[in-house]
């Protein structure tokens, strides 16, 4: 994919290539094998029959090619199962007779699955209506009856067409898996994965360097196709995977000094990029877990409400559905702000205030995501904010205002998987950035201007403000585990 390629024109381009490269690939495949059935066949079709044969072979690879397309997904995304789906239709039939129910029928993440499901069913359809053309083609450049067609003859003369065309038909499919093996044998990286090459190959939304474009602004591109897409598009996943790679490593340098221009709006608005993603995802699972901000009286009765818990899980689930952007967007906000201590040379990400919203947002939102799995942490006072006696609190202190924490059964889960992913990522992001900022962090802590500097004022999207200067103090001691 060229550099100078527009973004609306990314996804168009890449699939329009997978489509020529799968008609040429299926082309040669067909060729071969007509020339293969009418070198060892006892005759030749005509020229119409041969025609029709590939045109409905590639018709039903293109068809194939459209179902695909329609199923396929940037991240993963679980379909409902049988007995889910027959639940859930039972349930929803006694709702509409009988009544009284005051639960919702269905959830929105079992909608979204329901409607994986009807679309992998729809998958199938069109699968087996690409098969169909397939033996439609077969049949159309095989031999039916010696001299003669199917039309017009008995039924003794279609069961021997019949039996004739399922043996060329095996006949075919055995030369074409011969000639597709040929193939992947000498071409394996062409042949290997197309599709999943059109979902994860690297797109550079930026001008080429040493353009006009390059010279002026750079980022623009970029910010615009982030600013613009759709949420969990394929063209903005591929964007912030781009953004990922510019400030993590040092393949394209001059694109990231390009951020740190002297008027900090390109900073700001990368930042602010980055930072709706893991906002979104500490407000979700904020409401996820306010079901559980209770005493411990209630715990044991909201635990074994099992409607409660699936609930609740279903909003967790639903919060963790944008891991892969989350992580991205994480990675991409430690590693430019801490590159900002040695790369930014007027001083925007400081003076914009950028450090402060990274820093509490990273935070608050790492809060929410342990939160997850049973992690909770109680405001201490100011005299034991010593690294010997900030610890995780492992007693509810029954208060309405404290930190909510969801302690669930249900462990191995892939809600705990992403959960635990995405902690580590957000705890590394913050690291990272404690690392470049440690001499000035220390100093702050000693002047007791920590917070001031470093924590945004006003109520974090999850937590309070206390627990995040709390948990500050545990990174910059090294001791959040």
């Amino acid at each position: 994919m060229s550099s100078s390629s527009l973004p609306d024109e990314v996804v168009k381009k890449r699939w329009l290539g997978f489509l020529i490269w799968q008609s040429i690939t299926s082309a040669v495949i067909h060729l071969s094998s007509s020339l293969l059935l009418h070198r060892f066949g006892r005759g030749s079709s005509s020229a119409a029959a041969t025609l029709f044969s590939f045109l409905a072979f590639h018709l039903s690879l293109l068809l194939l090619s459209l179902a695909i397309f329609l199923l396929s997904t940037p991240h993963p995304d679980p379909s409902a199962s049988l007995p889910d789906l027959a639940a859930a239709t039972l349930r929803a039939s006694l709702k509409s007779l009988v009544g009284g129910f005051s639960r919702p029928s269905f959830t929105a993440d079992f909608a979204h699955r329901a409607r994986r499901s009807l679309a992998s069913g729809v998958f199938l359809l069109v699968c087996g209506v690409a098969g169909f053309l397939s033996v439609v083609a077969v049949c159309g450049n095989a031999e039916v009856v010696d001299g003669a067609s199917l039309v017009g003859v008995g039924l003794r003369g279609f069961k021997i067409g019949l039996s004739q065309s399922l043996k060329r038909a095996l006949k075919l499919s055995v030369q074409a898996y011969v000639s597709s093996v040929i193939l992947i044998f000498f071409l394996p990286d062409q042949l290997k994965n197309k599709n999943m090459d059109v979902h994860t190959r690297r797109c550079i939304f930026a001008p080429p360097q040493g353009s006009a474009a390059a010279e002026t602004n750079p980022s623009e591109i970029l910010l615009e196709t982030l600013e613009q897409s759709s949420p969990r598009s394929l063209i903005q996943y591929l964007a912030y995977l781009d953004l990922c790679i510019v400030t993590e490593s040092n393949v394209e340098p001059w694109r990231r000094a390009a951020f740190f221009e002297e008027t900090g709006e390109t900073y700001q608005r990368t930042i602010n990029v980055c930072l709706r993603p893991i906002e979104q995802l500490a407000s979700g699972l904020a409401e996820g877990l306010e079901g559980f901000s209770i005493n411990r009286s209630d715990l044991l009765s909201k635990q074994l409400n099992s409607p409660v818990d699936i609930q609740v899980d279903s909003r967790l689930h639903e919060a963790l559905n944008d891991f892969q952007i989350c992580s991205w967007c994480a990675r991409a906000l430690g590693a430019l702000t801490a590159r900002s201590h040695s790369e930014d040379r007027y001083g925007v990400a400081q003076l914009t205030g950028c450090n402060k919203a990274v820093v509490s947002t990273l935070l608050s939102c790492l809060l929410a995501v342990e939160a997850c799995v049973g992690k909770k942490t109680s405001v201490q006072l100011a005299h034991m904010l010593g690294p010997a006696n900030i610890r995780w609190a492992t007693v509810n202190t029954g208060k309405r205002d404290a930190v909510p924490a969801l302690t669930t059964k249900k462990r191995g889960t892939a809600l705990h998987a992403k959960a635990y992913a995405m902690a580590d990522v957000l705890k590394t992001s913050i690291y990272q950035v404690v690392s470049a900022f440690q001499t000035d962090m220390q100093a702050n802590a000693k002047a007791s201007v920590l917070e001031k500097n470093w924590i945004a004022e006003g109520k974090p999207i999850y937590g309070t403000r206390e627990i995040l200067i709390q948990k500050l103090h545990l990174f910059l001691d090294y001791r959040a585990v």
